[in-house]
C-alpha cells in the first residue's frame, strides 16, 4: 500500500472518528431561566442545588448577575448571559461593549462557563425604530470587543425574538417573516451564520390556546395523545403545537436563505395559576406541559421537519416571581416556589429527598434537599432570552487535530 493511500485511510479514519463523537457529544438538552423579578428569592448559592435537580445543564440570565455567575462558579452548568433593551443605544461605542465584555463575561470564565450572551430581547417586535436600528450595531460590537479578548470561539453573541416575528405560522411549511421585518432581520441572520449562532425564538403555545382556547386542541398544546394535524404542504404530521412552531421558523428561514441556521427555544412553558380570562393557566396542564416537554427533549429527536436537529430549549423559568407587572400568568411560571418547594408535582431526576442524586420514579417532584429562606432579595431584572453555542468552529478544530494526528 502506498504512503498516500495509507494517508488517506488515517483520514477517513478520524473523520469516522469525528462524527462519532458529534453524534455522542451534541445532545439535545434542558436550560432553565433563572428570573429574579421578586422580592423574596433565595441567594444563588442555594439555587445551585434547584438546577442541578432538574437535571438542566444550561441557565439564561437575564442579565450579568455577579453573585449568580459567582455561585455557579465550577459547577459545569453553562450560562447565557444577557444585556437589556435599556443598554443597546450605549453599546453602539465600541469602547463601551469591550468594557461590559471585561467586567461581565471575561473576569468570570473560565470558572463559570458563560459560552453565550444576548443582546435584547425581542427587540424586533416593538416597533421602534430607535431600538431596532441600535440591535445589529451593538451584537457586532459585543462581538468585536470578544475577537479583541479571544473569547470568540467559546462565547457566543445573539439575540432573542417573539413569535411575532412571523407573518404566517400555519401550516408550518409556509411559515414566513413579516414583511415590514425583512430588511432588519435579514442582516442579523447574516451575521448569525457568519458567527456560527443559533437563531433563538420564545415560543408559548399557552398564548395560542389562551386566545382561541375553543377551536385549538389542549391536548394538542400540552403534548399530551391526540389526533395532531397534517401539514398540507409537505404531508408532515404535528401532535403538538410547539413543534409546529418551531418548523415554521424553521421555514420562514429557508425562505430568505438560512435554511441551515440552527434554531434554539429560549423561552417556553406554562403558567401554573392565571386570570378568570386565562383559560389551561393551572397546576394540573402546567404539569403536563413541563412534564411532557422534559420527556420530549430526552427523547433526543428532532421535529417532524428537521428530525435529525437537536432541541435545544430553556424552560420559562425556575421560580414564581412575585413583582412581574401584568396578568397572574406571569407570575407563575416557575417550576419552584420561592421557599424552594415544587410548584407543582413533576418528577425530577437529580437530588431526591434524601439529598442522594439518583432519578425520582414515583412521579412526584422530590423535597429540595434543604429549606431555602430569602435572603439579599433581587431588585429585578429585564427579561432576556437565549440559548448555547452552535459549535461549528470546534468541530472544525477537531477535523484539523485528527487530520495532524494522523499524519504525524
Amino acid at each position: 500500500m502506498d504512503h498516500f493511500t495509507t494517508h488517506l485511510l488515517h483520514i477517513s479514519a478520524a473523520l469516522l472518528l469525528l462524527i462519532f463523537l458529534c453524534s455522542t457529544l451534541s445532545v439535545s438538552s434542558i436550560g432553565i431561566n433563572y428570573g429574579q423579578i421578586a422580592n423574596n428569592l433565595p441567594s444563588p448559592d442555594k439555587v445551585v442545588p434547584l438546577v442541578k435537580c432538574i437535571g438542566a445543564d444550561k441557565v439564561k440570565l437575564y442579565d450579568a448577575d455577579p453573585k449568580v455567575l459567582k455561585a455557579f462558579a465550577n459547577t459545569d452548568i453553562e450560562f447565557v448571559v444577557g444585556i437589556g433593551n435599556e443598554y443597546l443605544s450605549k453599546l453602539q461605542d465600541p469602547d463601551e461593549a469591550q468594557s461590559w465584555v471585561k467586567s461581565n463575561v471575561q473576569r468570570y470564565l473560565p470558572a463559570t462557563k458563560i459560552t453565550s450572551i444576548a443582546v435584547g430581547n425581542e427587540v424586533l417586535t416593538f416597533n421602534d425604530t430607535s431600538l431596532s436600528d441600535c440591535l445589529l450595531p451593538a451584537m457586532q460590537n459585543i462581538h468585536t470587543a470578544l475577537v479583541n479578548l479571544k473569547l470568540d470561539s467559546q462565547v457566543s453573541v445573539t439575540t432573542a425574538h417573539s413569535l411575532a416575528v412571523l407573518q404566517t405560522s400555519y401550516p408550518p411549511s409556509f411559515g414566513a417573516f413579516r414583511d415590514d421585518l425583512k430588511d432588519c432581520i435579514s442582516p442579523i441572520l447574516d451575521f448569525l451564520s457568519k458567527t456560527c449562532s443559533p437563531f433563538l425564538i420564545n415560543a408559548y403555545p399557552f398564548f395560542a390556546y389562551k386566545g382561541n382556547s375553543k377551536e385549538v386542541s389542549l391536548d394538542f398544546v400540552l403534548f399530551q395523545p391526540n389526533a395532531g394535524i397534517v401539514d398540507s404542504g409537505n404531508n408532515l404530521h404535528y401532535d403538538n403545537m410547539l413543534f409546529a412552531q418551531i418548523d415554521a421558523v424553521y421555514a420562514a428561514l429557508d425562505t430568505l436563505g438560512y435554511k441551515n441556521l440552527p434554531v434554539q427555544i429560549s423561552e417556553t412553558g406554562w403558567p401554573s395559576k392565571g386570570d378568570e380570562d386565562e383559560p389551561g393557566a393551572s397546576p394540573e396542564n402546567a404539569k403536563k406541559y413541563n412534564g411532557n416537554l422534559f420527556k420530549v427533549v430526552n427523547q433526543t429527536k428532532g421535529t417532524p421537519a428537521k428530525p435529525d436537529y437537536d432541541l435545544n430549549i430553556f424552560v420559562f423559568a425556575l421560580f414564581n416571581e412575585n413583582l412581574k407587572p401584568g396578568p397572574t400568568s406571569e407570575r407563575n411560571y416557575g417550576l419552584f416556589k420561592p421557599d424552594g418547594s415544587p410548584a407543582y408535582n413533576l418528577g425530577f431526576s437529580g437530588i431526591t429527598a434524601g439529598g442522594n442524586s439518583g432519578r425520582n420514579t414515583s412521579g412526584t417532584a422530590p423535597a429540595p434537599p434543604y429549606t431555602l429562606l430569602p435572603e439579599n432579595p433581587a431588585n429585578g431584572y429585564m427579561s432576556i432570552s437565549s440559548a448555547g453555542r452552535f459549535e461549528w468552529k470546534n468541530s472544525i478544530r477537531i477535523i484539523v487535530m485528527l487530520m495532524l494526528i494522523v499524519v504525524v
